[in-house]
Formats: C-alpha cells, structure tokens, sequence
C-alpha cells in the first residue's frame, strides 16, 4: 500500500467515523428533545420538526445546493469528502434509531453538542466537513478576510432566532444554544478554524507548480535560493493560506514535485492584501 492510498484509507475512516458520531449526536441526544444542532442540520430539524419529515433526507437535500456551489468556489478535494460525510451522515441517520440516552433536556445538550463537536472536529482536521455553514462560511472567507468560526455563529443565530419566531419556546432556542456553543468549543479544540499558515515551497518545477497554485484566490511570491551543500539555484514559493485550505494545498504540491521541500509555519497575522490582486 502505497502513501498516497494508506492516507486516503485513514481518511475514509476518519470521515466514517465522524458522519457516525454526528448522527448518533441528532439522533440520540438532540432530535428527542426536539433540540437544534447548528448549520444546515439545524434548519433540517427545525422543518423536520414542524412538517414531520425525514431529517436525515431533508439534511441531504438543503445540502446539495451548497456542495454543488463549493465544488465551484471551493477546493474539490475539501468538497469531494463533504459529499462523502454529507452521505454517509444521512444513511446513519436513517440507521440509528431516535431514541433519547439522556432524558432531561440540559444533558442532552451538552453530551449531544460534545459528540457532535468531536465528528465535526474530525472531519475538518482531515479536509472535509459536516457540509452546510462550513462550506458556506470557508466561501465567504475567500471573499473577505473574517473568521469562519464568527461567521458560523451568526449563520447559527438567525437559526435560533428562527426557532423562536415559529415555537415562541425560548427553553428549547436556549438549550439548542448551549449545544451549539458545546460543540463550537469542542471543534475549537479538535481543529482551531480560525488560523493562517505560510508554506514555503522549495522545488525546481516552478511553472507547473505556479500554474496550479494561481488557480487559486491567494498571492505567492518567488524568491531565488541556492542550496549551501549542492550550490544547486533553485526557485522558494511563499504563499499564505488558511487551515482550511492546507490539506489541499498539500495535495496540490504532492502531484506536481514529490521531491519538493516545503516548510508550513503558523502566521501570527497579515498586513495588507490576504487575497491575490486581480489583473
């Protein structure tokens, strides 16, 4: 087995597990109390909740609207394995029967926000996600320079509030809240959303690697280097990204140069232009 398909096995499996935990999340500790993750689920159940539809099938269909924008706007492999948890988590759901572990309210939150975080969090640390806001969110940050975790909340809370202008129930907006910011906080702690990242990318295959990279929405710089053993000139690409643009962007240089060096610092901050300046 070679790297390459041992990465993508463990991938596979990660992602699995994940679209478990999250349906074991909604259906064992949220949908019982008639509770509300956030995102595109969110919106699932609360339609779920007043038509007596499928959940798990309505999560797929407001799904793929917006898989079907990622794939334009976003990296295809960051989207390819969306569609895969995006699946896998509708058939858990439709597997996993509703039944409620935790009987009062409050701990049904908490438990079914930390499980949910922790699938959430998986996936993102392996370049994917749970489809819905984080696609939407990773978009609008390609546009503007905001933190996704910001957008996502504010996405959740026009859910919430649409929660209460149809229930008038505020105990549920309040205990649907406290999941939300449980498994926000787990995320946090699996995958940090927020951060950006240098990569310096030593290689001799500069033109194909340039034609790939401008492709994308970001700046990269050129700088001439000399290696201090072989005295052999080689071409140092310097481009900024975000977490979430990482495992595509390893992807990306694995393809073109497998002998590439590359170096991926954590950047404290960007002055100036996050995004490349167009012609």
């Amino acid at each position: 087995m070679n790297k390459w398909t041992f990465h993508t096995a463990v991938t596979t499996v990660v992602m699995t597990i994940g679209a478990l935990l999250i349906a074991g999340a909604f259906n064992l500790f949220l949908i019982p109390h008639q509770l509300l993750s956030g995102g595109l689920s969110g919106v699932a159940m609360m339609i779920g909740y007043m038509t007596g539809g499928n959940i798990g099938w309505l999560y797929l269909v407001l799904n793929i609207p917006v898989l079907i924008w990622g794939w334009f706007m976003v990296g295809r492999r960051f989207i390819i394995w969306s569609m895969y948890t995006v699946l896998a988590s509708t058939l858990f759901l439709q597997l996993i029967p509703v039944t409620a572990i935790a009987k009062d309210a409050v701990l049904g939150s908490v438990f079914g926000g930390i499980i949910l975080g922790i699938g959430t969090g998986m996936m993102l640390r392996y370049g994917g996600s749970s489809g819905g806001f984080d696609i939407i969110a990773s978009i609008i940050t390609r546009k503007r320079d905001l933190p996704v975790g910001s957008i996502i909340f504010t996405l959740n809370g026009l859910v919430i509030a649409a929660l209460v202008l149809f229930t008038k129930d505020w105990n549920l907006a309040l205990y649907s809240l406290l999941s939300i910011y449980t498994a926000g906080k787990v995320v946090d702690i699996i995958h940090v959303r927020h951060i950006k990242v240098t990569a310096f990318i030593i290689t001799t295959k500069t033109d194909e690697m340039l034609a790939k990279l401008l492709n994308h929405p970001r700046g990269i710089t050129i700088i001439k280097t000399r290696g201090a053993y072989t005295s052999a000139e080689k071409d140092m690409l310097m481009t900024v990204r975000t977490r979430y643009e990482l495992a595509e962007l390893r992807k990306t240089i694995a393809s073109i140069d497998a002998r590439a060096f590359v170096n991926i610092v954590e950047t404290v901050g960007v002055i100036g232009d996050f995004h490349r300046a167009k012609e």
